[in-house]
């Protein structure tokens, strides 16, 4: 036990040689390296953030993919859709378009 007191001599432990090799290689790895630890952590977090939206985007590729199915096998949805979001009609056909004036708009 001696032994490790004399390593942890303040005066003695500041000016090791050891001490400041391992301190200033500490050091430069956080700091000023290619692949410093500032870097790094901002590489998981985008890393993690393009995960989410990967599987985002591919829920909404597979909602899509089912809608468009269910389009092209039924005709009746297919109307309905298209009525609905570009305001089609048939001939000799009347739309009248409700307007909420009280809706707020985002």
């Amino acid at each position: 036990m001696e032994w490790l007191k004399k390593i942890f001599n303040r005066k003695t432990f500041y000016t090791n040689k050891y001490f400041i090799a391992f301190f200033l290689f500490a050091v430069y790895i956080t700091i000023f390296s290619q692949n410093n630890l500032i870097e790094r952590i901002d590489a998981i977090q985008r890393r993690n953030d393009l995960i989410k939206q990967k599987e985002y985007y591919l829920r909404l590729i597979k909602e899509h993919t089912e809608k468009i199915k269910e389009l092209t096998t039924n005709k009746e949805l297919l109307e309905k859709f298209v009525r609905e979001e570009y305001l089609m009609k048939r001939k000799n056909e009347v739309i009248f378009l409700v307007v909420d004036t009280n809706e707020v708009k985002k």
